[in-house]
């Protein structure tokens, strides 16, 4: 199998024209719904979802507390449809996000959502879902159809879309105008060089991937795709959190990979690098040049948007690793597109 000719190659490339084409149409759906959030001024958000649109969720989480100081929550979906508890949620903005928009527990949780007296908002790419036709407000992701069971695209649509609409509740006119430049960042992001990476996890057995803030979201979704594409253990821990036990895996035969923007977390998760480091553990650092580890370059931008760009230029870098590691990364064992839960 070569890296290049797989569909995981393919979509992954295909996300700057896809913000792009997005970028064109945000104002039908995300700016009315800015404008109505506003106004109404919700007490709390709640988000719903699994998978790489939980990832998405936890950097939605981060964007929100960050730029417009209301608490968000995860909101598990079982809570709904397995112990039929309908949350309270009055003056509350519920948040569900899912590629297909077809799984059970999302459309009985967002039901609850919606019968507790929340506006409800669907983040969804496939066009008619069900999830759609249940919520007060529906963000079309518009990444098209993705055949690769590892969602690529469609998971950076997301990351974009709940910027789009973050900058535009928060009247953040910076962060709005310099995602008018992303399409062209994610094309160069696409075209760096990870190789590093890719050699140094080839014979690994598992690996930390951390991050902090809207960066801790891409890391849980990069540990996601080194389980499903190439079969090696990893969990994402924040640069914080890390340090409460984890942390006493770590060593040479144990690496890390760090995911860095350039905001306020920046200095400590440089004081974290820098300490494995100097005690002879491997570590992969994305947008810093910590000495005592392995920088990986990125595009440098505004600190919501770098992880992003991130992990447009991971998933390059996961798709070539599968191959090297024998592995399918269109066909992960065991998974399929689509996961209906209750």
């Amino acid at each position: 199998m070569i890296a290049e000719q797989t569909l995981m190659h393919a979509e992954a490339a295909s996300a700057a024209a896809i913000v792009a084409a997005q970028l064109v149409g945000a104002a039908d759906s995300i700016e009315p719904l800015a404008r109505r959030l506003c106004a109404d001024s919700p007490q709390m958000v709640a988000t719903c979802a699994r998978g790489s649109s939980d990832h998405a969720a936890t950097f939605a989480k981060y964007l929100i507390e960050t730029r417009l100081g209301i608490p968000v929550t995860s909101a598990p979906p079982s809570i709904s449809s397995v112990y039929q508890v309908t949350p309270k949620l009055c003056d509350a903005l519920w948040i569900a996000i899912s590629q297909s928009g077809q799984s059970p527990d999302l459309l009985a949780a967002t039901q609850a959502a919606a019968r507790s007296g929340a506006q409800t908002v669907a983040l969804v790419n496939a066009p008619g879902a069900p999830l759609a036709e249940i919520a007060d407000t529906v963000i079309s992701i518009g990444a098209g159809a993705e055949r690769s069971v590892a969602a690529t695209k469609s998971y950076i649509a997301t990351l974009t879309a709940l910027a789009n609409l973050v900058a535009r509740w928060s009247r953040d006119r910076t962060l709005a105008d310099q995602l008018l430049a992303i399409p062209d960042k994610l094309a160069a992001a696409w075209e760096l060089d990870w190789s590093p990476l890719a050699d140094g996890l080839t014979m690994a057995r598992g690996l930390y991937v951390i991050g902090r803030g809207p960066g801790l979201g891409i890391a849980q979704e990069a540990a996601l795709k080194f389980k499903e594409t190439c079969g090696l253990h990893a969990e994402a821990f924040s640069a914080a959190e890390v340090r409460h036990g984890p942390l006493a895996l770590v060593g040479a035969d144990f690496p890390l990979l760090v995911f860095r923007q350039s905001d306020e977390s920046a200095q400590g998760i440089d004081r974290l690098a820098a300490e494995v480091g100097e005690r002879g553990g491997r570590v992969f650092v994305v947008g810093g040049g910590v000495p005592g580890t392995i920088s990986l370059p990125t595009i440098a931008g505004h600190p919501v948007l770098e992880p992003i760009l991130q992990v447009q230029t991971f998933y390059r870098a996961v798709n070539a690793l599968a191959v090297q590691r024998g592995y399918d990364p269109d066909n992960p064992r065991h998974l399929r597109k689509v996961t209906e839960t209750v």
